[in-house]
């Protein structure tokens, strides 16, 4: 009996005891046949993907703060992110997939020799902008993940839009692809993306992120389930990829890329996804634990009975211009599209309530500011878009003319200008040493007058009206009050203006050239060029056109 007892007692002991392990258990079996017969099986992710309630992919960050790429270092990113000229050489084999946490990951990850390339790039000499994207990503890809979510796709794939353009929606490349997902304009068409002289839905983070999750979704049923496939097709087209396994008998992305057929860009571009979802999934590991925060793309929306200045509708939120078109990246020009009715425009959150109450309050003629142009005898359209700075094709679309070749005498146009703009091509044209002659305009406040409102009347600044009329920032308007509401300084002779020593001349703008810079150039006010040149607000200066400006001997830098 005591010598069973003290048999499992031993037996016991043992048990507690870590056994000897295999020194080959922990590494990955050698791929066989047999594994490679269950690949397809093994990468592939569900279908649909549950949820990350407040995931990031991103570290703690620290409160140091990251410098955003600006819009014009797209090409200067994209082209430092891309190793064009020292693609890492094709993986011998496919890889091995890493299986990951699949309630917080749901893209299958391999890693071969061009991944790992890719990774060595962009942690080692492309990590300054590496990192600012990644930075820029907080910003959208929550959204962007529940919309990938919603269409039923592994919402890593959102990532595509950093390989594609830096989540830059204003990028636009060679081949005529716009926006953070890079549509060209036949395939956009396909997936209900607009593109017209007034707007361009390519760019719409929103819109075309829905957009390209449908287009993946159906590459990804084209494929039969394979992903891999459905990437490299979204770069290099359904038919490309189709033909080239056709003619090669490839079975998958990496037989595909072991040939010659595809482009290297195409060949390339699935590595570049791998490689920035292996740093993304621990970044910290990569060296990226100090990324600053980013806020989450947040806003509301209103709806907009008519076309409405962007200025005003920024005026009416308290914002700037610009944070306003930031929201609304697909608006080319000035104001929404004139045509659309209920346009639905993105307003900085919280302030719907504001904008609402205050512009239900502006008359509508006010709300875009378009000048009713009546045709005269011998006009055409050609004439009429000189006299407004406008081009034909803005004049066509805007009044839908089908024969513009031939314009009735007293028909109506509508014509997009700003309202000062509007009465300045109301009057005749005016040499500009008439401009030279001291004008002092006034106004008599009424009831219910603003500054804001007086200045937009008569094309003037607040700052200018303070001003002229001696008054500070809390000066009250009262009815009755005289304003002075234009002034310019008295010239000498006929080809000067101001004081002594001014000069006209003629400048022809060179590429590259906008109103600010040819300001600086000649010490000169934007302002003051737009006014001599009856341009509009938001003018696209072009090589070649000719400004007249009014300078000063020794002013030009």
């Amino acid at each position: 009996m005591k010598f069973v007892l003290l048999f499992s007692l031993l037996a016991m002991l043992a048990g507690c005891l870590p056994a000897t392990q295999d020194p080959q258990a922990g590494l990955p079996a050698t791929p066989t046949e047999g594994a490679a017969s269950a690949r397809s099986e093994l990468i592939q992710p569900p279908r649909k993907v549950p949820g990350r309630p407040n995931y990031s992919v991103l570290a703690e960050p620290h409160p140091s703060r990251l410098q955003e790429p600006s819009p014009d270092e797209v090409a200067d990113v994209l082209e430092h992110l891309h190793l064009a000229d020292g693609a890492p050489r094709r993986a011998e084999h496919e890889g091995l997939t890493l299986l990951k946490d699949e309630l917080i990951f749901d893209f299958p990850l391999v890693e071969n020799e061009q991944v790992r390339s890719y990774i060595d790039y962009y942690t080692g000499e492309g990590r300054e902008i590496f990192a600012r994207l990644l930075h820029r990503a907080e910003r959208y890809i929550p959204f962007m993940r529940r919309i990938f979510e919603e269409e039923g796709l592994p919402q890593d794939l959102t990532y595509l839009a950093l390989v594609e353009s830096g989540f830059n929606p204003h990028a636009y490349s060679h081949a005529h692809a716009a926006g953070p997902w890079q549509f060209i304009q036949s395939t956009a068409e396909n997936y209900g993306l607009s593109n017209d002289e007034w707007r361009d839905e390519r760019r719409d983070f929103e819109k075309s992120t829905r957009a390209a999750a449908r287009f993946l979704s159906e590459l990804y049923d084209r494929f039969a389930g394979d992903w891999y496939l459905a990437v490299a097709a979204y770069n290099a087209g359904g038919g490309r990829i189709s033909r080239a396994m056709e003619e090669n008998g490839a079975e998958d992305f990496w037989e595909l890329s072991a040939n010659s057929s595809l482009r290297d860009e195409t060949k390339n571009y699935l590595p570049k996804l791998l490689a920035v979802l292996t740093i993304v999934r621990d970044p910290a590991a990569y060296g990226f634990s100090d990324i600053p925060e980013a806020d989450p793309l947040a806003y509301d929306v209103v709806r907009l009975p008519e076309a409405t200045d962007l200025e005003l509708a920024a005026r009416l939120c308290e914002v700037s211009p610009e944070d306003l078109r930031g929201l609304n990246p697909e608006l080319k020009r000035w104001c929404t599209p004139p045509l659309a009715r209920d346009y639905e425009l993105r307003i900085p959150a919280g302030s719907k309530s504001r904008f609402e109450k205050l512009y239900a309050n502006i008359p509508s003629e006010q709300r875009a500011g378009f000048h009713r142009h009546r045709v005269a005898k011998g006009e055409t359209l050609a004439k009429i878009a000189r006299r407004y700075n406008l081009r034909q094709n803005d004049l066509i679309a805007l009044n839908r003319l089908e024969n513009f070749r031939a314009l009735p005498l007293g028909d109506e146009l509508l014509i997009p200008l700003s309202p000062e703009m509007a009465r300045l091509a109301e009057a005749k044209p005016v040499p500009l040493r008439a401009l030279t002659s001291t004008v002092s305009k006034t106004y008599k406040v009424r009831k219910g007058d603003t500054l804001w409102a007086i200045s937009r009347r008569f094309g003037a600044s607040e700052k200018e009206l303070l001003a002229w009329n001696g008054l500070t920032a809390k000066s009250s308007l009262r009815p009755g009050q005289t304003l002075k509401v234009a002034k310019v300084k008295a010239a000498g002779g006929e080809n000067s203006v101001g004081a002594k020593g001014e000069r006209k001349i003629v400048y022809r703008v060179k590429s590259g050239d906008t109103l600010s810079a040819i300001g600086r150039k000649f010490a000169v006010p934007a302002e003051r060029i737009q006014s001599w040149n009856r341009l509009a607000k938001n003018h696209i200066l072009r090589p070649g056109d000719k400004l007249t400006l009014l300078v000063r001997d020794g002013n030009r830098s």
